[in-house]
């Protein structure tokens, strides 16, 4: 926290990511810090959102403050251009100042697919990696189908 360094979990669905994300985040809250965990889906609505009314700047700041920012399931859905601006514009005002912590259950390469904005998404990667630890559980097997079975 103190040294504002993102964390992003890689893997597929199923193997834990969130609930480790989620882990940090209550730490986080434990300790103080403001904290909020938000779906990218929800996030990049409400980002579009206020493009309409012309609240960019308060729901960045809103998103700004807080200590700690989990955005879970990044690559669910694709957006707009608009959203991946704003999304970019959210990420880069938080670069070194405070963490943020990301899941996704896509690699870095297959960004481009969600984002469609080549130039935007190497240099959302190239701040994000530049300041983080990247936790890649590609190799992880999905804990769902254990998790409903008598020991």
């Amino acid at each position: 926290m103190t040294q504002a360094h993102n964390i992003i979990w890689m893997g597929p669905t199923g193997c834990g990511k969130t609930g480790l994300a989620t882990g940090f985040l209550l730490q986080a809250i434990n300790r103080g810090y403001t904290s909020r965990f938000v779906l990218f889906p929800d996030l990049v609505q409400e980002l579009f959102a206020s493009v309409a009314d012309h609240s960019e700047a308060k729901v960045l700041q809103h998103y700004l403050a807080y200590d700690c920012l989990l955005i879970d399931e990044l690559g669910y859905v694709e957006v707009e251009p608009v959203q991946v601006g704003l999304f970019f514009t959210l990420l880069q005002q938080r670069h070194r100042r405070k963490p943020t912590l990301i899941t996704s259950n896509l690699g870095f390469n297959d960004w481009r697919s969600f984002l469609k904005n080549d130039h935007l998404t190497a240099a959302l990667i190239d701040r994000l990696t530049e300041n983080s630890h990247v936790i890649n559980m590609k190799n992880c097997h999905s804990l769902r189908p254990k998790l409903g079975q008598e020991p």
